[in-house]
């Protein structure tokens, strides 16, 4: 089997990609909405940041139950967004600065409003009836009507739908307005992949975010889930959707018909990198990025933004348990190792649309320490190997919103959900404490956090719009915004386009090399070795507000503090440094 270090050298592994929210970016009109022709009016600044692709998430046409998740027209634009044409432009000028553009994939469901689901559920007999899952009612011994299975939904509640039209039951993981598609039908992955993939790719994308890409295999007898939890009628019951039966020649298919017939825009392999949740054994995730199964480049695996939470798709997501720095430890080594000797790859992240801000998660977002707490986990993820993935806002050092907003200002349809059945439950004292556990769990995990609109300057609204905004601005962004920070060579922002440059001119070391973990029970300082033939680096990182001992760093010279005057011998709060041997 190959050495680690002789990973074959492609565009997509070196990259960093910059994940950008349409509704939150910059609103052009003044509507309130962030659309596409206010990305193009931050072409420059994004280009500034040193990235290399561009990750569009949804700017699909949608009725907007889940923010873009819920697709009515792959081929069309939610017009506050914008028009294909502005997508063309923006196509183009991410071209025009060496910058790919990459485009959400989301074919596991599409909304209730898309023009397939209105022809499957109009008749039984229709010829799109099969293109989702349909099935009939169950009935108690009293007669009562019943799903056709107990499986609980992502978004609280059953993930069956009555339809009364048609007298039959809609499947549906997500919300009840995501009808999944059924991909056992053959005639369904064509018309998925002409309008959803063939019609991007024939404009010039470089590639896709590959949505829910473990779940389009089901279980399609049906089966009823375990009863963990006796006091719902509902029940975790992933094990009968993720990873089914079919999906890696779904997956496989996919690539080998459509993506791989496709180039980038200077003649490269398009990309795709898959989001791949409850997979959490290493060989299961090489089954879908090793390169000689042609199936995914990359994926996103979510052990380290699900650190306090409850296993998505339980009652309990959103009550948090407190974690501390040797678990944190223990999952980057995990998912940075386990390509060693494989022709596998892996991606860095901390950050994106489905989580609460780092800073907030992981760092310490009062006001004394969090630049500090953001610049030293900046250096922490971004020295390690795999491509990287950086959202909106993270290169600010954005933080989750306050602790004092109700749940009035939460928009986002999974957290209203957990709240209501937080309440409920409360209620009816089948979990008296659990309103204010859910409320303490969404105020630090929420996917709203990384919703919030962008902070470009200190004017009203943060400079994201000149009208209302879709979603409240942040309490403190005349404190964190573009603006301020580009002025300002100590700034969050400023360190992150440093580190970026650091890792392409050292991409051997932190991009290819291979990673140790030292130190692995201390609860203070993450350290860890990067080595790469004869060359090697060192990161250390203390992940309190406490001073801390200088691990031994030998006759390794400090390439980078994240203070700019590191003191001797000691690492100050939140410090993060980078040595080298050279």
């Amino acid at each position: 089997m190959a050495n680690f270090t002789d990973h074959q050298r492609v565009w997509w592994k070196e990259a960093t990609f910059y994940q950008i929210y349409p509704a939150s970016f910059k609103d052009s009109n003044g509507d309130g909405w962030g659309d596409i022709p206010g990305i193009i009016e931050k072409i420059s600044y994004i280009a500034s940041l040193g990235v290399d692709a561009v990750w569009l998430s949804p700017m699909f046409d949608s009725p907007q139950i889940d923010m873009g998740y819920d697709i009515s027209d792959y081929e069309a634009v939610y017009a506050p967004y914008g028009t294909v044409t502005d997508v063309e432009t923006l196509i183009s000028l991410c071209h025009n600065n060496n910058m790919k553009l990459i485009l959400d994939l989301v074919v596991n469901h599409t909304s209730d409003q898309h023009a397939w689901f209105k022809e499957s559920r109009s008749s039984k007999d229709n010829p799109k009836r099969d293109w989702y899952f349909w099935q009939p009612a169950r009935y108690d011994a009293d007669g009562n009507r019943k799903p056709p299975t107990n499986w609980r939904s992502y978004f609280a509640g059953s993930t069956w739908t009555w339809d009364e039209h048609t007298q039959e039951y809609y499947l549906h993981l997500y919300d009840e307005s995501q009808p999944d598609l059924n991909w056992e039908n053959e005639d369904c992955r064509r018309a998925i992949y002409d309008s959803a993939m063939r019609f991007w790719l024939d404009k010039g994308i470089d590639g896709f975010r590959v949505d829910t890409v473990n779940k389009y295999s089901k279980y399609v007898n049906f089966q009823d889930a375990p009863i963990t939890d006796p006091s719902s009628e509902v029940q975790p019951a992933a094990q009968f959707w993720c990873n089914g039966p079919r999906i890696h020649e779904f997956v496989r298919e996919m690539n080998v018909e459509v993506l791989s017939k496709y180039k980038t825009y200077d003649g490269l392999p398009v990309v795709t990198v898959g989001e791949l949740s409850m997979t959490p054994n290493p060989e299961g995730v090489l089954e879908y990025v090793s390169a000689q199964k042609k199936e995914l480049d990359m994926i996103f695996q979510f052990d380290i933004t699900h650190l306090g939470q409850g296993p998505p798709g339980s009652d309990n997501k959103y009550d948090f348990s407190e974690w501390n720095l040797p678990e944190m430890k223990r999952i980057v080594e995990k998912w940075q190792t386990f390509i060693e000797g494989t022709d596998g790859w892996t991606t860095v992240f901390c950050e994106n649309h489905d989580n609460g801000r780092s800073v907030s998660r992981f760092g310490n977002d009062a006001m004394e320490w969090r630049d500090k707490s953001a610049k030293m986990l900046a250096m922490c993820f971004a020295m390690q190997t795999g491509t990287l993935f950086l959202y909106q806002g993270q290169e600010l050092g954005m933080v989750n919103a306050s602790t004092e907003w109700g749940i009035a200002e939460y928009k986002d349809v999974e957290s209203q959900k957990y709240w209501k059945e937080a309440v409920r439950l409360s209620k009816d004292g089948t979990d008296v404490t659990r309103k204010e556990r859910i409320m303490h769990g969404l105020q630090l995990m929420a996917r709203d956090h990384a919703r919030l609109p962008l902070q470009w300057d200190p004017s009203p609204n943060g400079g994201f719009s000149q009208g209302e905004p879709w979603m409240r601005v942040h309490d403190d962004y005349k404190a964190i915004n573009v603006e301020t920070q580009e002025g300002d060579a100590n700034s969050v922002l400023s360190f992150w386009k440093q580190l970026l440059r650091l890792r392409k001119e050292h991409k051997d070391v932190f991009i290819y090399g291979s990673f140790e973990l030292l130190d692995a029970h201390n609860v203070s300082i993450f350290a860890y070795k990067k080595r790469f033939r004869g060359q090697a680096g060192l990161v250390v990182l203390n992940f309190t507000a406490e001073r801390q001992a200088l691990p031994e760093v030998g006759s390794m010279r400090l390439l980078l503090s994240s203070y700019p005057s590191p003191a001797q011998g000691t690492l100050q709060s939140y410090e993060g440094r980078i040595y080298m041997n050279y």
